[in-house]
């Protein structure tokens, strides 16, 4: 078959697959174009989800940084506060394990240790078990004396975490302990005062009676048994009119009193206690005239108490000296000294004499200088010690002046 008839069959075939091919092209060109189109549209609509959501998860990143800036704020301050607590709280693991200590905590209990405790801190600890809701413990250490321990259990599903709190008690225990001697010394001190207006009243009789029979007429032996007797009752008063003087302080009775008077008249009330204790008085004054505004009665009780523990220490006799003079800057002041040739006061007990209770002397309640202080600064004087080992002691009072007689 020639190429020429080969053609002439072929033509009519070639026609109609071209047009065949043309209207499906078109209608898949059709088809092409919408799906393209909605694939663009799905395109769109994704890009638009897309910024949505991400959109959101900046805002959600964004309010987590927040929350969790929040939280560790929080947590920083929630630590602070735990840090600056005046109270210990220690938290332990169900291992027994420490997972928290505030410092307060490593005060109370010490510091050599770290998340293993030392065995007696973990019985303290294991002592708060059981029905006990708080625990007292005295640890006899510098820090704390006194510390209480209460323990609050987590359960399982929190943990099994125990949380002990500790606090420092020392102070209330100290202060507990002064109100109870507080308590037992006011109670001393109204039977004391009780017993000694019990007493004052026949001691007065007694010592009357004394002072009569001094004066009557007996023989010389009698007479010093009656000076002997006079001293002892003058002696057992001066201890009541301490007691009565330090437990109960009424205002004193204040008038014009003349000092010359007053050191003349305690020097003769004086005399038969030095003579039993074979002790020489010397009285040395120039106040004859000058007036103070003073209790007499309590001037007579700081003499006295100063004489007797002058007498006190000297059991085997010495000197006693007692002087008067005007200051002479002014002559506003009167001072008195009253001098020993005792075995003297230790420099540093120049100051505790002077405290209630404090004595060196066995058997002596230590009221004496205490009293003698109180009545001077009643008297808005003052009562000064200069003492030297070996050499004796002297006592200055000093009284501002009322007034001085021409």
């Amino acid at each position: 078959m020639s190429s020429t008839t080969l053609s002439a069959l072929l033509q009519p075939i070639e026609a109609g697959v071209v047009a065949l091919d043309e209207g499906s092209l078109t209608r898949a060109f059709a088809s092409f174009t919408q799906a393209a189109a909605s694939l663009e549209r799905s395109y769109v609509q994704l890009q638009a989800e897309v910024g949505r959501l991400r959109h959101e998860l900046e805002d959600t990143n964004r309010d987590l940084a927040s929350s969790l800036e929040e939280n560790h704020r929080m947590r920083q301050h929630l630590n602070r506060i735990l840090q600056g607590l005046p109270c210990g709280v220690l938290v332990t693991d169900a291992a027994g394990q420490v997972s928290l200590a505030n410092p307060e905590t490593r005060r109370l209990l010490g510091k050599a240790w770290e998340s293993a405790l030392p065995g007696w801190i973990k019985e303290l600890l294991d002592r708060t078990l059981g029905d006990r809701n708080e625990l007292e413990y005295r640890c006899g250490r510098p820090e704390a004396e006194w510390i209480t321990v209460r323990r609050a259990q987590l359960s399982a599903e929190d943990g099994g975490n125990s949380i002990f709190i500790l606090q420092d008690v020392s102070e209330l225990k100290r202060l507990q302990q002064e109100h109870e001697d507080f308590s037992r010394r006011q109670a001393l001190a109204e039977m004391s005062s009780l017993l000694a207006h019990e007493i004052r009243n026949p001691l007065g009789s007694l010592e009357l009676f004394a002072g009569l029979l001094a004066e009557s007429d007996l023989k010389e032996d009698e007479l010093n048994w009656v000076r002997q007797l006079q001293a002892g009752l003058r002696t057992l008063a001066a201890t009541v009119n301490n007691v009565l003087h330090f437990h109960s302080q009424p205002s004193p009775g204040l008038a014009p009193t003349d000092l010359g008077q007053w050191l003349r008249s305690t020097h003769d009330f004086l005399r038969p206690l030095a003579e039993r204790a074979q002790v020489r008085m010397e009285l040395r004054q120039n106040l004859d005239g000058v007036l103070v505004a003073a209790d007499r009665h309590r001037l007579e009780q700081v003499l006295l108490n100063l004489a007797l523990n002058a007498f006190r220490f000297m059991p085997g006799g010495g000197l006693l000296t007692i002087r008067g003079e005007v200051n002479a800057q002014g002559a506003r002041r009167a001072a008195v000294e009253i001098s020993d040739t005792g075995p003297g006061i230790a420099a540093e007990d120049w100051e505790r004499i002077f405290y209630p209770g404090f004595t060196t002397c066995s058997g002596s309640p230590g009221l004496g200088l205490a009293v003698c202080k109180t009545i001077m600064q009643q008297h808005r004087g003052t009562i000064t010690v200069e003492s030297c080992a070996g050499r004796g002691s002297r006592f200055r009072l000093e009284f501002p002046l009322s007034g001085v007689s021409q």
